[in-house]
């Protein structure tokens, strides 16, 4: 996203959580969620995930970002709940884009 849209144009926004399946194992897996959003209007130009489900989870997903998603669409979603997908649509922190290119 970076290298075609630049860097002052592109946002993060991140979640690392333990899913509820999870939940009474203490050595549970993690799941990491980033939805990357371009310019102020926050379209959505990706979607990662990495965690049990995930797979299926991004088949919905790609849908809604084929579409022209923003993130305001996905924060006025009301999410499933007690699902991990409910993640993607409840983040708030942002970061602005990294890269380690010279």
């Amino acid at each position: 996203a970076i290298k075609k849209f630049g860097i002052n144009n592109v946002s993060v926004y991140e979640s690392q959580f333990k899913p509820m399946h999870y939940a009474f194992n203490p050595d549970g897996a993690h799941c990491l969620m980033k939805l990357i959003v371009l310019g102020a209007e926050e379209k959505i130009v990706g979607c990662h995930g990495i965690g049990m489900g995930m797979d299926e989870m991004m088949q919905g997903f790609a849908v809604a970002v084929r579409m022209g998603a923003t993130k305001k669409d996905f924060d006025d979603t009301v999410a499933i709940h007690p699902t991990a997908a409910e993640e993607m649509v409840t983040m708030k922190k942002s970061r602005a884009a990294e890269t380690n290119q010279k």
